[in-house]
């Protein structure tokens, strides 16, 4: 499957100035109508959010699963994907997620032995939530 038997069309492709891709391979995507876009000259941070991205979805899931088949393949990364920003905490934006807005933090000490924390598996437990039990 590609995309264009899903209905999509890339248009262009960001790239980097690296010597590994010729000017054939910029003639290939011309041919498929996609428009190969370079980043600027030493510029090692210009596409570090997308690079971080799928160095942690990598690591977090693809590395860690064995993946079955084509519906598998598609399931995955988008179950990793609402994980990563309606859950999992990101140390860039003060451990808060994308998508919720920061807890309220617990100061009382008899709150806080009182807590009742539970888990919820996703992925068949290679993703895990933990939330307060309500």
């Amino acid at each position: 499957m590609d995309l264009e038997d899903a209905g999509c069309r890339a248009r262009f492709l960001i790239r980097d100035r690296d010597g590994k891709f010729p000017a054939l391979f910029d003639a290939i995507l011309k041919d498929a109508g996609i428009e190969a876009v370079l980043s600027a000259v030493r510029t090692p941070r210009m596409n570090s959010i997308m690079e971080r991205w799928v160095q942690t979805c990598r690591r977090e899931l693809l590395d860690r699963t064995l993946i079955w088949n084509q519906r598998h393949l598609l399931h995955a990364p988008r179950e990793f994907e609402q994980f990563y920003n309606s859950h999992r905490p990101h140390q860039g934006i003060a451990n808060t997620r994308p998508l919720r807005p920061l807890p309220t933090p617990i100061a009382n000490p008899d709150e806080i032995a009182r807590l009742d924390i539970r888990r919820r598996e996703r992925l068949s437990g290679i993703l895990n939530e933990y939330q307060h039990a309500a």
